[in-house]
């Protein structure tokens, strides 16, 4: 766990909002016309495991990762991720295409592409002393030698012109009212536990409502399985207030996560 990390993880996992994480609201400058947003939230054990598992070249965060007395800081940031706008649909592109180039999609957006292997290829954002800081307590791969908030802005923002100091504040705040709420209490008294789905989306029903357990996708990997990923879609048009029972976009795609899977916990 890099020292960033390890020193702002129990202040970051407590919060919700904070004025001082917004330079603005999150808004697109160009190829606004999209209705969603995609927050991925990783559970960083299971993350760090299934990399563990699949001999995968293990970023520094999951070979030096701690226990915390907190479990909700295991609740980390992956991305936010915009869906595909209209105008760039209407140029062939379709969903499949889009979530897997991003800003590199052809013929638009077009930009340069940033491969997964190669994160630290991409421009830096440029973020303030308070964002990056919040960030690094929340993204284990950002700064370091993972790179992997400059990989997300390339992907993801860089296209739309968000500011990135929005952008990631954006993730924090997101983040934060996950912890704080049902679900973030259901996930640390049950770290390192077997879990059914049906409580889950009972924690997750508690928080926010039914719609919300529609807006969910979970990804498991391993037998028995095991949680590393949820992808939230998000209400596009709602993204700068808190988090309510409309701020959630159905999804068709539930995930691979069958009805039992386990919350990791640090180790293999």
């Amino acid at each position: 766990m890099n020292k960033m990390w390890r020193t702002t993880l129990i202040l970051t996992s407590l919060m919700t909002t904070s004025p001082l994480l917004h330079a603005e609201d999150l808004s697109a400058k160009n190829y606004a016309d999209f209705d969603r947003y995609v927050l991925a939230l990783s559970w960083q054990t299971g993350f760090c495991q299934s990399m563990h598992e699949r001999d995968r070249n293990e970023p520094t965060e999951c070979k030096t990762q701690q226990e915390q007395s907190d479990k909700r800081a295991f609740l980390t940031v992956h991305g936010l991720w915009p869906g595909l706008p209209k105008s760039i649909a209407s140029r062939g592109v379709d969903e499949k295409r889009w979530m897997r180039y991003g800003c590199s999609t052809r013929p638009v957006p077009n930009m340069a592409e940033v491969r997964g292997s190669q994160k630290c290829q991409a421009p830096a954002p440029e973020l303030s002393a308070d964002v990056a800081g919040k960030l690094a307590g929340v993204m284990p791969g950002a700064g370091g030698k993972s790179c992997l908030e400059r990989y997300e802005y390339a992907k993801h923002g860089a296209c739309f012109g968000f500011d990135p100091n929005a952008y990631f504040a954006t993730m924090v705040r997101l983040n934060g009212e996950f912890k704080q709420s049902a679900l973030g209490t259901f996930l640390a008294e049950n770290y390192g536990n077997v879990v059914t789905r049906k409580a889950f989306n009972k924690a997750l029903e508690k928080s926010w409502g039914s719609d919300a357990v529609k807006a969910v996708k979970l990804t498991c990997n391993g037998n028995p399985a095991y949680l590393t990923e949820m992808q939230i879609s998000l209400d596009a048009g709602q993204i700068n207030g808190p988090l309510t029972e409309s701020s959630f976009a159905t999804q068709k795609n539930p995930g691979n996560c069958a009805k039992q899977f386990r919350l990791d916990a640090v180790g293999y």
